[in-house]
């Protein structure tokens, strides 16, 4: 026998470094309220003073946001090579995916290392093309080879902002939509995911 928690969603942003996944982290924490805008600040959930520095994602960083009768769980990871024992870890843990990719530069390799992984998780998978606001010439031509990247239509990727927020709610809804909640095998031994810890 198998119980669904309906209104969970446990998901991660994937992308090649530099494609504004922190940032659109930021705006889903604005849009969910899980942060009032007066102590928001970019990368949110960067919290080492490196990753701030350096404006990457070093560690996964859990958070969880409601939304309306949804608890949404996001897992904000790395997108540099270098850190893809993170990314491999926190796939483990949720059920869906946000593929998000550059407007500017297109797919590049670290998207494709991430998806195959995401796939290979079995997760749900929505595209998203990020830096509508720069009203890109090339937009089109990203958008349909995410799209054939994918294997669904151009009208099913996602065209966002991280920046200004355009387009991220209806990603938040589809995320809701297009998931699926965790699965409870009755009788499976429980299992954890460590995220961090600190040492005194």
């Amino acid at each position: 026998k198998i119980m669904f928690m309906d209104n969970i969603r446990n998901f991660v942003i994937i992308a090649h470094i530099d494609s504004g996944k922190s940032t659109l982290a930021d705006r889903m924490l604005e849009i969910t309220g899980t942060v009032e805008a007066r102590n928001m600040r970019p990368q949110y959930l960067d919290k080492m003073e490196l990753e701030r520095e350096r404006g990457i994602t070093i560690k996964m960083a859990p958070v969880r946001m409601n939304y309306g009768q949804y608890v949404l769980n996001l897992i904000d990871t790395p997108g540099h090579s270098d850190f893809s024992y993170e990314v491999s870890r926190a796939l483990a843990a949720v059920e869906g995916a946000i593929l998000l990719v550059d407007g500017t530069k297109g797919i590049q390799a670290q998207t494709l290392s991430n998806l195959r992984a995401a796939r290979k998780a079995g997760l749900t998978i929505i595209g998203a093309v990020n830096k509508i606001d720069l009203n890109l010439p090339q937009l089109p031509r990203v958008i349909k080879s995410v799209s054939n990247l994918l294997g669904v239509r151009e009208e099913e990727i996602f065209k966002i902002s991280a920046k200004t927020g355009d387009g991220v709610g209806d990603l938040i809804e589809e995320v809701v939509k297009k998931i699926p909640p965790p699965k409870i095998l009755l009788g499976d031994v429980g299992q954890a995911l460590i995220f961090d810890s600190l040492y005194d």
